[in-house]
Parts: structure tokens; sequence; C-alpha cells
């Protein structure tokens, strides 16, 4: 397996997956936006995507938005988005992709890793936990939709 920071010339991959992982929660498909949104991410610089490859296959990936913790005066990263494609489960690129993404986070001097997932997503809660990660039941998570 072969884990690599996404740029534009990767686009076509990222998009792939990205619209795959889109359509698993439930959203229509639409290569187009994906692509798109992606492409302003990585020019932008606003997140950071590293794609894991198998046999030269884009399998799998995992995006961060960096974000500031103000209590603790550092930097932090949410782990947004991580999927695997169905026909590539169980072969550990979500396990590869994750430590990949602390290690990134602790060479960039980030206190922590976050994430949100569905309370019923039990595959990706047991990958989590796994991975060291903690439910965090010390704070409420609000939110309202605009």
């Amino acid at each position: 397996m072969n884990i690599v920071k996404a740029n534009l010339p990767h686009l076509a991959d990222v998009t792939l997956l990205f619209d795959q992982y889109r359509v698993f929660y439930g959203q229509d498909r639409s290569q187009e936006a994906c692509s798109a949104f992606i492409e302003e991410r990585i020019q932008k610089e606003e997140s950071i995507i590293f794609l894991a490859y198998d046999g030269g296959e884009a399998i799998a990936f995992t995006q961060l938005y960096p974000l500031f913790t103000s209590i603790g005066i550092q930097r932090i990263y949410m782990l947004n988005d991580l999927f695997v494609r169905a026909d590539s489960r169980g072969r550990g690129a979500g396990r590869a992709l994750l430590e990949h993404a602390f290690t990134f986070a602790r060479t960039m001097g980030a206190a922590r890793v976050i994430l949100q997932t569905h309370v019923d997503n039990a595959s990706a809660k047991a990958l989590y936990e796994s991975a060291g990660m903690k439910l965090e039941k010390q704070y409420d998570h609000y939110v309202k939709t605009i």
C-alpha cells in the first residue's frame, strides 16, 4: 500500500472516491461538483488529502481540515472524510490512512486529530477506537443548519 498527499495530478482519483463517499452518505452522484470542490480545496490549500494506492489503483482517501484550539493555543486537524472503496475494505487501507494522518498532524505540531461519525457507523467507530481514538464525552455538539 502506497499513501501519497494528493495534488492536482491526483484530482481524477480523488474525485472518483469522493463521489462514492458522498453516495455512501446518501448524496446524489455528481462527479463534476465533486471535482470542482476538491480542486478548490487543493488549489487554495484548505485541506490535506491523502490517497491510498494498492497496485497503482486508488482505493481510499482521507481529508483533513486545519483548525485551531483557542484554549490549547495550538493547531488541530479535523479528519472530516475517510473512505475505502467497498471492494477494498478489510485490507488495511483505512488503518494506514489513519496512521498516516496522525503522523502528519504530529509532524505539523498539532495537539490532536478530531472527527465525528454517525452514531450507527459501527465499523468506522471500531476502527477509530482500535487506532487509539477516544469518544469525547466532555462536550456537547450543537448544529444549526443555515
